[in-house]
C-alpha cells in the first residue's frame, strides 16, 4: 500500500492534487478536515477554521501529535489500496506515517494573492474570511514549537517533494505525474 501525504499552504491547491489523483489513480482518499469536521458537527461548534484550530490541537493534545492522520492509516490498511492523507499539518504526523510503511510527503505552494482568489471562489464552509485574517490565520499555522500544534512550514521543509502551484491545473497534474514516476 502506498500512502502519499498531502501539506502545504491554504488554498495552494491540494484538494486539486487528490482529486487528480482519486479520479485518475484510483487513490483513496482520506481528510483530516472532514474528520474535524465531523467531531466538530458532533460537538456542535462552528463549522469554521477557528473550530478546525482548537478541535485538532485538542486531539493531538490528549492523544498525541498524530492522532488524526492515525486514526485515517488505520481506515486506509483495512482496505489496502494506495492512499493519500490531505492536510497533514504537523512533523509528528509525519514522523508517524514515515514508519507505517511506503509514504512520501508532497507539500503544495503558491503566492498568497493566487491561494486567496482560489479559496474565496471554493467558498467552502470555513474560506469566508478577509485577505487579513487568511493571512493571520496562515501565520498562526506556519510555526510553533509545540510538537501537538500545526507546523505548516516544518512539514513543507521535509516534504519529500515540494510543488509550486501558480499556473494551471494541467501544469500541476504534470508534476503530480513526475511525482509519481519517481516513487512508483
Amino acid at each position: 500500500m502506498l500512502i502519499i501525504g498531502i501539506t502545504g499552504t491554504l488554498g495552494a491547491g491540494k484538494g486539486t492534487v487528490v482529486e487528480y489523483l482519486v479520479e485518475k489513480k484510483g487513490f483513496d482518499h482520506y481528510s483530516v478536515r472532514a474528520f474535524l469536521l465531523k467531531e466538530i458537527i458532533h460537538r456542535g461548534l462552528p463549522e469554521n477554521r477557528d473550530s478546525m484550530v482548537v478541535v485538532a490541537n485538542e486531539l493531538r493534545g490528549k492523544h498525541g501529535p498524530a492522532y488524526v492522520t492515525d486514526q485515517l492509516y488505520y481506515q486506509a490498511a483495512l482496505i489496502g489500496k494506495n492512499c493519500i492523507i490531505e492536510s497533514i499539518r504537523t512533523p509528528g504526523e509525519i514522523d508517524s506515517l514515515r514508519v507505517k510503511g511506503d509514504f512520501f510527503l508532497i507539500a503544495v505552494d503558491a503566492d498568497p494573492e493566487i491561494r486567496f482568489q482560489r479559496i474565496s471562489e471554493r467558498k467552502s464552509e470555513t474560506d469566508h474570511i478577509s485577505y487579513e485574517t487568511f493571512i493571520s490565520n496562515e501565520a498562526r499555522e506556519m510555526n510553533t514549537a509545540d510538537p501537538n500544534k500545526q507546523n505548516l512550514k516544518a512539514c513543507i521543509r521535509v516534504a519529500d517533494f515540494v510543488m509550486n502551484n501558480n499556473g494551471t491545473k494541467e501544469e500541476l497534474f504534470g508534476e503530480v505525474e513526475k511525482v509519481l514516476e519517481k516513487i512508483t
